[in-house]
């Protein structure tokens, strides 16, 4: 959990402090941290698994493409606009 917390605070911008990245709305920094979260697990092939830790929870059978995230993405979107 704290090498979590680590690379979600080295990696996200808006966690530092002193920047002009931050987020002015809450919705927007959500936003942030939930794509963060899908490319740390679904598209980053991490060093000590060798895999994405969606490979290796058996969510997926690939390392996803950023392209493919987008997809996603979109594919929620209009879901939940409908």
């Amino acid at each position: 959990m704290e090498r979590q917390n680590l690379s979600m605070r080295m990696s996200i911008r808006r966690f530092t402090r002193l920047t002009n990245a931050f987020s002015k709305k809450v919705e927007n920094h959500a936003a942030a941290v939930a794509l963060w979260f899908m490319y740390y697990n679904f598209c980053r092939v991490h060093q000590t698994l060798r895999v994405t830790p969606a490979m290796e929870a058996g969510l997926t059978d690939h390392v996803w493409s950023v392209a493919e995230l987008v997809q996603m993405q979109q594919i929620a979107t209009a879901q939940v606009a409908a």
